[in-house]
């Protein structure tokens, strides 16, 4: 995609004796929500490490490329990369708790984002981070700031973590399950603070999530992984509208929806779980679980298009409905 602010073309990611991230693609553009959804386990926060380069040891990674604007970040060298992280590149991690250093202040933790990249005082560094925890909805920001995260409830950390991110004016933001763990009201405030501050900074958010609401509410694009690949990809109006790999309709098909489903009727299921795949595996990654598996599914899967720039990795036609598919 021209003039993206992150493109990626054929990631891979393998560990011993397992493939996590198997050919995924996708491009951002500036002020653009691109949610990648799916089961826990699929490889959604595999594929958002490797474009910051923080993957677990013992994995290896490589691609045709995984470009920030101009820039291949795949021939980044360390150095380089920390210069971008933090700055350009920011990343809402998915637990607050296991990211934030119990033994430093808020501020402190704020305050070492500005210094490192925009080489200013301590003082200017904690009055940006005043600043950004009172754009996030945190009062009384200052008193904040000589908080540890222990002290803090679980929303008030991830609204710090998000203004944490912010430090910089990042161009693209990663946010990984920015809501789990939250409670329902706290998991609103939060959404409506990412969509109100991607909205006003022109951010390019790169959204993980498991939940098809938050990708309704927030997103102008989706890709659906299972088992470490995109398996469909679109505008969000077509993949609602439009469904077409198997898994996707599953998903759906798990939802309830309003004015539709009646008042306890039973909701749809995907039996079994995200495998494990191995290297060398060939073919579907979801025919086990797949009512409409063949034979054919075990062949490697071309991503076909299903038009107005819809595509999906399935044997079946893009018009298949239910019970009529060949």
């Amino acid at each position: 995609m021209p003039n993206a602010v992150l493109s990626i073309a054929n990631l891979r990611v393998s560990f011993p004796r397992m493939e996590a991230v198997r050919g995924v693609s996708l491009a951002l553009n500036r002020g653009e929500v691109h949610c990648v959804v799916g089961e826990s386990g699929c490889g959604k926060s595999i594929s958002a490490l490797s474009v910051m380069n923080l993957l677990p040891r013992g994995a290896v990674r490589s691609a045709d490329h995984i470009r920030f604007h101009e820039h291949d970040l795949l021939g980044m060298s360390e150095r380089q990369m920390a210069r971008l992280r933090g700055d350009k590149i920011a990343m809402i991690f998915q637990e607050p708790m296991t990211s934030l250093n119990p033994a430093y202040t808020v501020g402190s933790q704020m305050a070492e984002v500005f210094e490192r990249h925009r080489r200013t005082t301590r003082r200017q560094a904690l009055d940006r981070a005043a600043e950004l925890l009172a754009r996030v909805g945190i009062t009384a920001p200052g008193m904040r700031l000589a908080q540890y995260p222990h002290q803090l409830s679980g929303g008030l950390r991830q609204r710090m973590m998000i203004a944490m991110a912010l430090m910089c004016d990042p161009e693209l933001l990663i946010a990984d399950e920015p809501t789990t763990a939250l409670d329902v009201t706290v998991q609103a405030q939060i959404l409506r603070l990412l969509h109100k501050l991607q909205q006003e900074m022109g951010l390019a958010l790169l959204l993980i999530t498991h939940d098809f609401g938050i990708v309704a509410r927030m997103a102008q694009r989706v890709s659906v992984m299972y088992a470490g690949e995109v398996v469909e990809s679109g505008p969000v109006e077509q993949i609602f509208k439009a469904p077409t790999h198997p898994y996707t309709r599953g998903l759906l098909d798990c939802i309830p929806v309003p004015g539709v489903t009646k008042a306890g009727e039973p909701l749809g299921s995907i039996p079994g779980v995200v495998p494990r795949i191995a290297p060398g595996f060939l073919g579907c990654g979801f025919r086990d679980r797949c009512t409409l598996a063949t034979a054919e599914c075990a062949e490697t899967m071309r991503l076909r298009d299903a038009g107005a720039d819809h595509f999906y990795r399935c044997r079946l036609p893009p018009n298949w409905k239910q019970g009529t598919a060949p």
